[in-house]
């Protein structure tokens, strides 16, 4: 076999192969391995033990994570943290912990497992696989809705600094940050700029876990908790913050949701959608398997800067600027004139 078809073929390896690795993370991540070696090198036994698995597997597992650079094995089955474990940490900045305790859960695995159901129709693999769609799934199960607000707080954790960088937030005198979760996003902004309020908006059982996290970053006092749907009505505000929102949802649902943030706006508010942007033919891997995990999850869809420009003006807003934050944009929309 000629040299360049073998690498061909080893990659090609690595990518069919790349589901057990996901999983293996996964697994690592929910017995918070990377915790318990965090003050130095422990035995796969040691761990087990810690843990309550079962030993010789739970070596089986860590040294294929060390292949792989996740973890580094020492002498005696000792295992210890490498750059790639430190971001699995549940208490660092930047902590990926959340995303990586989400993605293996066993709704995602079986959404991904229903991803040819989905290409053919078009519809949710999660949805065919649980039976209900993926909010009313999470409402019903609370202790699954809490594994996704811990991967939403995990993704804004990492990309939280590039977004407070990338804009003036200080500009605006309240921020309204809608379906913000439990308010780590939001609650970044207002440590930057004190001089500014938040109103954290969304369901009452995701934001009833949006106290700890206001309180721990100081800002409590300066913003306000607010209940609701963003189908109906959402609150006053300079600006809206939408991130990882209208990702979510198909173009109909979206553009009800910038309408009905467009009822709320003064005449002078700002709308700030921040999602990854489906790049040329070839490239931006990441917001296309992204955009993947939305077909097979809530059903959404990852889109490109024309069809933003068209949800804007569907929604009563003009897409007026696109600010670079690390992977994604902040797409910065204003009121409409017509």
């Amino acid at each position: 076999m000629p040299a360049t078809q073998r690498s061909v073929t080893a990659e090609l390896m690595g990518q069919l192969n790349a589901v057990r690795l996901s999983q293996a993370i996964h697994v690592a991540a929910t017995l918070r391995i990377a915790d318990l070696v965090a003050d130095g090198p422990r035995s796969s036994d040691d761990l087990a033990q810690a843990t309550a698995t079962h030993a010789p597997s739970l070596y089986r597992l860590l040294r294929a994570l060390s292949a792989e650079g996740i973890f580094q094995e020492l002498a005696d089955r000792r295992f210890t943290l490498t750059p790639k474990a430190e971001l699995l940490r549940s208490d660092v900045p930047g902590s990926l912990h959340g995303w990586a305790e989400f993605m293996g859960r066993p709704s995602v695995w079986q959404g991904w497992g229903n991803l040819l159901y989905s290409v053919k129709t078009g519809k949710s693999g999660v949805e065919y696989a649980v039976g209900m769609n993926v909010w009313a799934f999470r409402s019903q199960y609370p202790e699954e809705g809490g594994y996704f607000d811990r991967a939403m707080t995990s993704l804004t954790s990492s990309l939280s600094p590039a977004v407070v960088a990338a804009y003036d937030w200080g500009q605006f005198g309240a921020i309204a940050d809608i379906a913000g979760g439990h308010g780590a996003q939001l609650a970044d902004i207002l440590k930057r700029y004190t001089n500014t309020r938040g109103i954290l908006f969304d369901q009452p059982h995701v934001v009833a876990g949006a106290a700890s996290v206001l309180e721990n970053a100081g800002v409590s006092e300066r913003c306000e908790v607010v209940a609701g749907s963003f189908f109906e009505h959402v609150p006053k505000a300079e600006a809206y913050i939408l991130k990882h929102i209208l990702h979510d949802w198909s173009d109909e649902d979206s553009v009800r949701i910038l309408q009905t943030i467009r009822r709320s706006a003064p005449e002078a508010a700002h709308l700030l959608v921040i999602e990854q942007l489906i790049e040329e033919p070839n490239a931006g891997a990441l917001a296309k398997s992204m955009d993947l995990q939305m077909l097979v999850g809530p059903g959404g869809v990852e889109r490109t800067r024309e069809e933003f420009e068209a949800l804007f003006r569907a929604g009563g807003w003009r897409l007026a600027d696109a600010h670079p934050a690390m992977t994604h944009k902040i797409f910065e929309g204003i009121v409409s004139a017509s």
